[in-house]
């Protein structure tokens, strides 16, 4: 009688829906960086340049503002876009879905919901 082990990787087929599921987020991360940096490279719509100097000061302390919260955006959506890469090599490599700290299989709904993960949730939990 065969004993059943504990499965140590996916299947080739199970990494083919998580590659799939990782390249549609992928798609969406990078339309959203583009857009995001579209906006940052469109001057300003409202054309403020024929108010007056006071209301002015303030629109470009808006503007100003509102950039840095672009940037900061971008720059998350850049990291996004470089942890679903890593987790495409992982694929490739058969070493996706096991979590680097406890070396187990991390579970079905974790890696669908946050695809880039490398930590079981028992593995996060402990990080607290």
């Amino acid at each position: 009688m065969k004993q059943e082990t504990e499965k140590t990787r996916y299947s080739d087929a199970e990494l083919q829906e998580f590659k799939e599921l990782i390249l549609e987020k992928l798609r969406v991360a990078k339309e959203e960086l583009n857009a995001l940096a579209a906006s940052l490279s469109t001057p300003n719509a409202n054309g403020t340049d024929d108010t007056a100097g006071t209301y002015k000061t303030l629109e470009d302390g808006s503007a100003t503002l509102e950039k840095e919260s672009i940037n900061q955006l971008a720059a998350r959506q850049k990291k996004f876009i470089e942890q679903l890469d890593a987790a495409l090599v992982r694929i490739e490599n058969k070493t996706y879905g096991i979590c680097r700290e406890t070396g187990k299989l991390i579970q079905k709904e974790r890696l669908r919901a946050v695809p880039h993960t490398t930590l079981s949730m028992e593995a996060k939990l402990k990080q607290y």
